[in-house]
């Protein structure tokens, strides 16, 4: 069954052009498969692409999910058999279930196929620390019910899968990430790069941040780092919601907005920084520290929560607690002042990063889809 040629259908709660990690890996995922002659469809919110990776993209209506309007919720009762009868699918993976996710779970009991379901986004710890308490339990209690159905529950990183078995999530595994160690590469830095992220200050020491710009990741935090460290510039890599505010905060003489970086420009900006600022703590697996890494920059990052899978205290980066600001302030000022640490740092995260491929990463991931369809196979014979 290895060789079999797989048909799958993907059912997202987001995807391009939104970027985030949710997306980034399932680009991955439908660039792998279709490297390897397999085929998939994909089921996502509508202002999608038509295709990707020659796979086609059906889009769906959706509304803006009402605390967070970036996420789109479909509709949990639009009916895609006509799709999904006529692409004939071996098995449903729906990536971080919500409400489009209800659709693809439908139609996986409908047709009696495999169910995969990827949990990807701590919406739950999202929700806390935007000071909506009360819904934080029975949100928990919705995605055990969803989860509840999958004959596979994957999740980016051990810390999350510790949590949601504490949460008694059935049949969990840890799907990982991998990087593109070729492309995000310490060789890639330059003058020019590193001119335009410190504003024309390439001897100052330059932070750097790639991310979604949102209250959660808590960017905010790195203002405090800025007052302790006057001699330091930082690159802000990204967008979202919070760069208004974000923009008003910073002393834009000392701060680059740069905006979302893709491909080549990207890797560019992480090999002209010295240091990777991550202050995010509700993060499952956190696929710019890994790219940061494979860039050769040592990492700061909250200890807890996906990141601990990559980031290896004293190893490969320093951790610090995740409600503690002052502990934010005092890494990076450990890595400013020791340059020879700082350095240590990175050549070793680098080193760790090359052995996390995508293609070891999906290669088990095709083992997985493959033995759930062997499980399936011998239930219908017996």
């Amino acid at each position: 069954m290895r060789h079999h040629t797989l048909r799958l259908a993907l059912f997202t709660e987001t995807f391009l052009p939104k970027v985030d990690g949710v997306v980034n890996t399932l680009c991955h995922l439908l660039d792998y498969l279709a490297a390897r002659g397999h085929r998939a469809i994909v089921f996502a919110p509508e202002g999608s692409p038509p295709e990707y990776a020659g796979m086609p993209v059906i889009s769906l209506p959706c509304c803006p999910f009402p605390f967070y309007p970036e996420l789109k919720l479909g509709l949990p009762f639009l009916d895609v058999s006509s799709q999904i009868d006529h692409f004939r699918p071996d098995l449903i993976h729906v990536l971080n279930p919500f409400s489009l996710g209800l659709v693809g779970m439908k139609q996986a009991r409908r047709l009696g196929v495999p169910l995969v379901a990827s949990y990807h986004t701590d919406i739950p710890g999202f929700l806390e620390r935007w000071g909506f308490d009360l819904l934080v339990e029975p949100l928990w209690a919705y995605l055990l019910w969803l989860h509840g159905q999958a004959d596979l529950n994957l999740c980016p990183s051990e810390a999350t899968r510790a949590e949601l078995a504490a949460r008694h999530f059935p049949r969990l595994k840890v799907w990982s990430r991998g990087v593109d160690a070729t492309r995000f590469h310490p060789a890639r830095r330059s003058a020019a790069w590193r001119h335009r992220l410190s504003q024309g200050h390439p001897d100052a020491p330059l932070l750097l941040y790639v991310g979604r710009l949102s209250p959660e990741k808590r960017v905010d935090w790195l203002q405090s780092v800025l007052t302790d460290l006057p001699e330091v510039r930082l690159a802000l890599v990204g967008d979202g919601p919070a760069r208004p505010t974000l923009e008003r905060l910073f002393d834009r003489s000392r701060v680059v907005f740069t905006g979302y970086l893709r491909g080549d420009d990207l890797a560019n900006a992480y090999a002209a920084a010295d240091i990777f600022v991550f202050p995010a703590a509700n993060e499952t697996f956190g696929n710019v520290v890994l790219e940061a890494m494979a860039s050769g920059l040592p990492v700061v990052a909250a200890r807890s929560g996906g990141p601990l899978d990559s980031v290896v205290e004293g190893e490969t980066g320093l951790l610090f607690a995740p409600q503690d600001d002052a502990a934010l302030r005092a890494a990076v000022r450990q890595m400013v002042h020791n340059p020879t640490l700082a350095s240590q740092l990175g050549r070793a995260g680098r080193a760790r990063a090359q052995r996390l491929t995508w293609s070891g990463v999906l290669d088990r991931l095709a083992d997985d889809y493959f033995a759930l369809l062997q499980q399936s196979t011998s239930r219908q014979a017996a």
